[in-house]
C-alpha cells in the first residue's frame, strides 16, 4: 500500500537563528530556509538571494549550529566550503534548529 504523502502542516517546525543580528525565524522541514525567512516578513533583510537554485551563490552563509540537507545533488558549494559549514539557503532544508551566521 502506498504511502500517503506528507503535507507541509504535518513536517517538523524549527527555529533559525541569524547572526550577527539576532534575529530569527519558524523553519518548517518542507521549506528552504530563504523561503521560511520571507515568509515571516523577513525578506531582503536578512539574505540577499538571486538565482534561487544554488548556482549564483549570493545567498552564502555559514552553518554554525544545526544541520540542513539539500534536495538537490550538488548546490554550487565546493567540498572545502561544506567541509567549513557554508551552506546556500535558498536550497538547504533545516533539519533541527539551526543557527546561520552571515557574511560581514
Amino acid at each position: 500500500m502506498p504511502s500517503a504523502p506528507v503535507r507541509p502542516e504535518d513536517t517538523p517546525v524549527f527555529t533559525a537563528l541569524v547572526e550577527p543580528t539576532g534575529q530569527h525565524f519558524s523553519a518548517p522541514a518542507s521549506m528552504t530556509l530563504l523561503n521560511a525567512a520571507e515568509q515571516a516578513g523577513l525578506e531582503g533583510m536578512l539574505m540577499d538571494s538571486s538565482c534561487r537554485n544554488g548556482t549564483c551563490r549570493t545567498c552564502i552563509s555559514k552553518l554554525t549550529r544545526g544541520q540542513v540537507h539539500y534536495r538537490i545533488e550538488w548546490p554550487g558549494l565546493s567540498l572545502d566550503e561544506k567541509r567549513e559549514g557554508y551552506i546556500l539557503p535558498c536550497v538547504a532544508y533545516p533539519q533541527s534548529d539551526v543557527t546561520i551566521e552571515l557574511p560581514v
